[in-house]
């Protein structure tokens, strides 16, 4: 079993969601595993690579999480502990679980809980979302990469661009297509004046900019 380690955590400014490992409950509804009884391990991957893992055990209401941790430098510390699931019924039947935050004083019902000493909500953690903290640009960026993937596209805007999906109407695709190059384009002037790579002459992609932040696009 692998360990968890803090060392991933952002040094500098406010810690965000994306710099903690995450358990999701609702991808472990989705997967079947909260059933009474069941033991798996729970895996995160960088590069298609298993960088951390925990074992979970679940029980009738709630899931034993099982793991070494250690800070920077220090010495692995195991972990074992329970964490409480509830679970709410859905307006059109079923139900859907819930984690009971585990952290001293809180007990919030979450769908995520983010760890590495201890697995707690991001409240406990004062985590912002990372997309509080994106500039225009990656905002951006992070848009046209959603449209490429329906599109088919490689990710990445500097990729080439793909074709017409199979199926898609072509009203649809070029209507897409236009969103991702604006997208693009406001990502693109957004990096280059933020590396004072053009200046404010041109005016056109100030416009875009403008138009991109009132979120009209």
């Amino acid at each position: 079993m692998g360990g968890m380690n803090s060392g991933r955590r952002n040094q500098g400014g406010k810690d965000t969601t994306n710099d903690y490992w995450a358990l999701d409950v609702r991808r472990m509804q989705r997967d079947g595993l909260l059933t009474a009884g069941r033991s798996f391990g729970w895996n995160w991957l960088r590069n298609a690579e298993t960088v951390a893992s925990i074992q979970v055990q679940t029980e009738a209401d709630r899931v034993i999480l099982d793991y070494r941790h250690r800070s920077g430098g220090s010495e692995w510390k195991k972990q074992n502990y329970p964490v409480r699931v509830e679970w709410t019924p859905c307006h059109y039947g079923g139900a859907r679980a819930w984690f009971i935050c585990p952290a001293n004083g809180c007990g919030r019902r979450v769908a995520i809980l983010y760890g590495g000493g201890i697995f707690a909500c991001r409240h406990c953690y004062k985590l912002a979302y990372a997309c509080q903290r994106e500039t225009s640009d990656d905002r951006a960026a992070r848009r046209a990469d959603t449209i490429r993937g329906r599109l088919g596209w490689d990710v990445g805007i500097l990729n080439p661009p793909g074709g017409k999906p199979k199926g898609m109407h072509y009203r649809t695709y070029q209507r897409l297509t236009y969103r991702h190059n604006t997208f693009v384009g406001v990502s693109l002037a957004g990096m280059a004046k933020r590396f004072g790579m053009i200046d404010k002459a041109l005016g056109g992609i100030d416009e875009d900019l403008n138009l991109f932040r009132k979120n009209k696009v």
